[in-house]
């Protein structure tokens, strides 16, 4: 599985996802780095079959209407410790990725992962 971390996420949270063993570039390590438009992510996300990574619901919207990006995984919990947030995504990234590989819209609370069908 190949992940996509938008500018409002850690780069702590892709080199996380790196050790554990999975491909993930930040907008950061991106051409245009933080400054990358929705437009970009969501065409590379296409072109290389990444799993958007984010907070921002923009990409709720462009998901909904015109199926992009080509997965996403929302994270809707409010503001939190990078820390915090790492912690969330170890315990939780089993169910993650067995998530994301049948369905394309999940998100991330600080109490559950929801799928979106």
């Amino acid at each position: 599985m190949k992940f996509l971390i938008d500018a409002q996420l850690p780069v702590r949270l892709a080199r996380f996802l790196q050790d554990s063993g999975y491909d993930t570039v930040h907008t950061k390590d991106l051409p245009e780095q933080n400054s990358t438009s929705d437009n970009q992510i969501n065409k590379i996300s296409i072109e290389q079959e990444r799993v958007v990574i984010t907070k921002d619901s923009d990409f709720v919207d462009s998901f909904i209407t015109s199926q992009k990006p080509y997965k996403l995984l929302l994270v809707s919990t409010g503001n939190i410790k990078n820390k915090e947030l790492e912690t969330l995504f170890a315990k939780g990234l089993p169910t993650i990725v067995d998530s994301l590989e049948k369905y394309k819209y999940i998100e991330l609370t600080r109490d559950e992962i929801i799928v979106h069908q």
